[in-house]
């Protein structure tokens, strides 16, 4: 189970549901369609097209299912999302943080 998971797909989305945010994906090996969710297509400059080609990780459900997860469109730029800015703000406050604390050090052995 777990080699089927690592293992990057290709597929064609056949069909989508804007409205509702999900979709399905044809697969190259002509098996049953697999389930995508507009949240397994994070950082994507647009939403996706009926006719996209989708590269996807497939999920095992607890149902039995299969399911698209850490997917990306063809083609498609990639944008930052929300948590990456927020994890580079942090980290920038971080060094930021640790250069005063090196600057008081530094002019506290000078004033010794």
């Amino acid at each position: 189970m777990a080699s089927k998971e690592n293992t990057v797909v290709t597929g064609q989305l056949k069909r989508w549901n804007e409205a509702k945010g999900f979709g399905f994906i044809s697969t190259e090996n002509g098996q049953r369609d697999i389930f995508i969710h507009i949240s397994d297509l994070k950082g994507m400059s647009r939403r996706p097209q009926v006719g996209d080609t989708i590269h996807y990780q497939v999920k095992i459900q607890n149902d039995g299912k299969n399911r698209a997860v850490n997917a990306r469109i063809e083609g498609v730029e990639v944008i930052e999302t929300q948590r990456s800015k927020k994890q580079k703000g942090n980290k920038n406050q971080m060094i930021l943080l640790v250069s005063v604390i090196v600057v008081v050090v530094i002019a506290a052995l000078f004033l010794l």
